[in-house]
């Protein structure tokens, strides 16, 4: 059963208790035990059940009294993308920031796969996720026209982002998104273990470190299902649009040294693939005029499937491991039953492949085997590739 602390601890007004709050916690519950009497999600621990009933609640809460958040998510996803939710789109029958089939199924989803480690990589369309989020939707359907608008969530109405006596309530707002939010928390939460294992919790100064740690996170990592940072989500939420774009900075410089290297010696390709060590190193030194005699980056002498790629403003960057999930027609290392097993890692796992040299895979169409298990439909992630590096990656995918 979820706790009324556990409850508040997602509320917008915590630890004020709202008349509405046991409303919410009592529906939260609801879910929960309808779950558990059904045999829903029976391969997910009831822990697990019980942080997805939160996350969807704070979903339906949102959407009650269109407090903004939903609606950021969304409208961004229609800019981004042209579609209105990750995989479960159907425009014809969507009705904006409303009770959507397609809303609850994404958010189940999204929950369930942020907080269950051995199935981080969840196939939107397993029989048992949609089971469960077709059975919890029509328990909230039922309830939708006669539940109470939760006032806490109204908390984003008539501020505005440059008011100077709107500021304290736009902090309160920023630290319950980033920390506590039905949107943010699920994608948020492997940069949260991340961060708390750099610390000696058991000590007064270690939660005093990690908090210090935290404040900087608020603003410098990107967190919720688009990666985007505080300041993105708070324009979206606040102003319904996003933020501007960020003028001036460095004057552009002429090209790298390395890509002049690189594209010289390679006849103007600007990627390159090395089945060992010892084939790269002996690039750096023929292509790039590295030191003779030298082994240059010793310290990633026991991997192999190397991909060098160039850019002409930012240099020369480096992926290991992962060449034999690229197919490239001028890759011959691609080995397309590996890929089949491990291309979806480089979607998933945080630090596989570097972003930029991702993001030209994809854009090429050159990741044409990674798939969710479970699934022999590769058009869903070719489809979603952006979203889902943005939901799984995070800072690895938007950091710069």
């Amino acid at each position: 059963m979820i706790s009324k602390e556990q409850f508040l601890l997602r509320q917008p007004a915590a630890p004020e208790v709202t008349e509405t709050d046991p409303y919410y916690l009592t529906l939260c519950n609801r879910l929960v035990d309808f779950a558990r009497e059904n045999n829903l999600f029976p391969s997910y621990p009831e822990k697990v059940v019980e942080r997805c009933a939160l996350t969807l609640i704070g979903y339906y809460q949102d959407v009650i009294c269109d407090a903004g958040i939903w609606r950021s998510f969304i409208t961004e996803c229609r800019r981004l993308y042209n579609f209105t939710v990750p995989f479960y789109s159907q425009e014809d029958d969507y009705v904006d920031f409303e009770l959507n089939e397609a809303d609850v199924k994404f958010m189940v989803w999204y929950s369930l796969s942020m907080n269950y480690e051995p199935r981080r990589v969840c196939n939107p369309f397993d029989p048992e996720l949609l089971e469960g989020a077709e059975k919890w939707y029509r328990e909230l359907e039922k309830v939708y026209d006669e539940s109470p608008l939760p006032v806490d969530y109204r908390l984003v109405h008539e501020l505005e982002i440059h008011a100077e006596e709107d500021r304290p309530a736009i902090m309160k707002l920023a630290n319950w998104l980033f920390l506590h939010c039905y949107l943010m928390t699920p994608a948020y939460a492997l940069t949260l273990s991340e961060i708390a294992s750099e610390y000696d919790l058991s000590s007064e100064d270690g939660i005093l470190e990690m908090q210090k740690r935290l404040d900087i996170s608020m603003w410098r990592d990107p967190t919720g299902p688009l990666a985007l940072y505080l300041g993105e989500w708070l324009y979206l939420i606040i102003e319904s649009k996003p933020a501007p774009e960020q003028q001036g900075g460095e004057e552009e410089k002429g090209p790298h040294k390395y890509y002049t290297s690189f594209t010289s010696y390679t006849q103007g390709k600007t990627m390159e693939f090395f089945s060992s060590y010892e084939d790269l190193n002996k690039f750096f030194i023929e292509a790039l005029g590295w030191a003779q005699g030298e082994e240059h980056l010793p310290q990633i002498k026991g991997d192999s499937d190397f991909i060098l790629m160039v850019d002409e403003q930012k240099g020369m960057l480096l992926a290991r491991n992962i060449a034999k999930c690229i197919a490239s027609p001028d890759n011959p290392l691609y080995d397309k039953e590996y890929a089949q097993n491990h291309a979806m890692d480089l979607l998933t796992e945080r630090g596989c492949c570097p972003a930029d040299l991702l993001k030209v895979i994809c854009e090429n169409g050159w990741l044409p085997d990674a798939h969710f298990p479970g699934s022999d439909d590769y058009n869903i992630v070719m489809k979603y590739w952006d979203f889902i590096s943005r939901c799984y990656l995070q800072q690895y995918y938007r950091g710069d």
